[in-house]
């Protein structure tokens, strides 16, 4: 691979690992490095880029905002919220929306409108259910809900409050927490980002659902990464046919522009009130025309299908070509959102793979993460399967 760069920054902090290469425009699902190599794009900035790069339809609309007014303040009315809190209630099935600009800042959000939910009812010291292999952000308060050793140790003391259980075992949560008054909520990703691609079973998150409503529990479900169309539904929650209390969202919102939002439902939309939460640069009219553009062009590109369709095409192509392969242990997710998990670590793949000229990321240390476009087509599909079988070969024979 040729390197634009031999070393890293000295007036950058020393904080990724990166891959030797810096990209300077793109087109559809491909990218251009400032050499001129060209690449597939299977990772769209960890499922950020949901319309790919340089859409038609987007550009000229933020072009039109910039042109316009890209920052105002929450002193004022900001018409765009209005915009898009009502097309993101709509395809929710909640009531209320607050804007902010990452998924860790809606994941914030979400843990304060728990506690707050609590302290309301008298619990002086609420406790929220969170999952082993959880990622939720990199904040203190986000940290400690994780589950990733990696990403919290050296940063304490953590914050308190947190009840930990494995996934989909309904029995285990309701042992965790027998007789604990102080519970006010449990908050999870309906499937596990940086965890590993882990999904949680349709009937576990009905039974999620069935314990949050005996238990006047909030039922926080983190979609920052597995929502916004990855799937195949708006919300990969949906396909357990649920609706949650508290709906963090990011990543895709935005198309590749900023964007964080909590979306709530009835029991938590009026917990917080003027002077309990804020931001400066939440909910700018960039990021909001960025939101409402990303939707409407999803609707009319007919792209919640095409998840569906070309990521279960490329679900069953990786399965083909990896899944009977020693040292391969399984081909899973939904959707545009897939894990290929080895028996071996893999994080070695990440610049073999850009060599090959195929983006793509690897997490929770033996899982190759897929994340492409939401406009990734059947013949991409077919080329990203085609570039990683080698290089996954050849990692397992060595």
């Amino acid at each position: 691979m040729t390197a634009f760069i031999e070393a890293a920054s000295p007036h950058v902090m020393n904080t990724y690992g990166r891959v030797p290469i810096a990209l300077s425009h793109g087109q559809g699902c491909r990218v251009w490095d400032v050499n001129g190599k060209q690449y597939l794009d299977a990772l769209a900035g960890i499922a950020v880029n949901t319309l790919g790069h340089n859409h038609a339809k987007l550009v000229p609309a933020l072009q039109d905002q910039i042109g316009k007014i890209i920052h105002s303040s929450n002193y004022y009315h900001v018409p765009g919220q209005e915009q898009l809190a009502t097309r993101l209630v709509e395809r929710s099935g909640m009531t209320n929306v607050f804007f902010c600009n990452s998924g860790l800042e809606a994941n914030e959000a979400a843990l304060k409108i728990a506690r707050k939910y609590g302290v309301d009812k008298g619990i002086a010291r609420p406790e929220i259910v969170v999952y082993e292999k959880a990622f939720h952000g990199r904040s203190i308060a986000t940290m400690s809900a994780t589950g990733n050793p990696k990403i919290n140790t050296g940063f304490g003391p953590l914050v308190e409050g947190f009840i930990r259980v494995p996934m989909n075992d309904i029995e285990a949560i309701q042992k965790a927490t027998e007789g604990n008054p102080n519970v006010v909520a449990v908050f999870f990703e309906t499937i596990q980002g940086e965890g590993g691609i882990n999904p949680m079973r349709i009937e576990y998150l009905q039974q999620l659902r069935k314990l949050c409503d005996e238990r006047d529990w909030l039922m926080m479900i983190d979609e920052v990464q597995c929502g916004m169309g990855r799937t195949g539904k708006w919300f990969a929650h949906q396909w357990a046919g649920i609706v949650p209390d508290v709906m963090p969202l990011a990543k895709g919102l935005g198309s590749g522009v900023p964007i964080g939002a909590v979306v709530a439902g009835p029991k938590a939309a009026n917990v917080l009130q003027p002077g309990n939460h804020g931001t400066t640069f939440g909910g700018n009219p960039l990021a909001m025309r960025a939101g409402v553009e990303t939707i409407r062009i999803m609707e009319e590109d007919g792209l919640l299908h095409n998840a569906t369709m070309v990521g279960l095409h490329l679900k069953t192509a990786l399965q083909h070509a990896l899944g009977s392969l020693p040292g391969v242990k399984e081909v899973r997710g939904q959707g545009l959102m897939l894990g290929v998990e080895l028996a071996k670590p893999c994080g070695v793949l990440v610049g073999r793979a850009a060599e090959a000229g195929l983006l793509i990321s690897v997490t929770a240390d033996s899982v190759i993460r897929l994340v492409p476009p939401l406009i990734l087509t059947i013949a991409e599909a077919d080329e990203i399967v085609a570039r990683l079988t080698p290089l996954v070969k050849a990692l397992l024979a060595e």
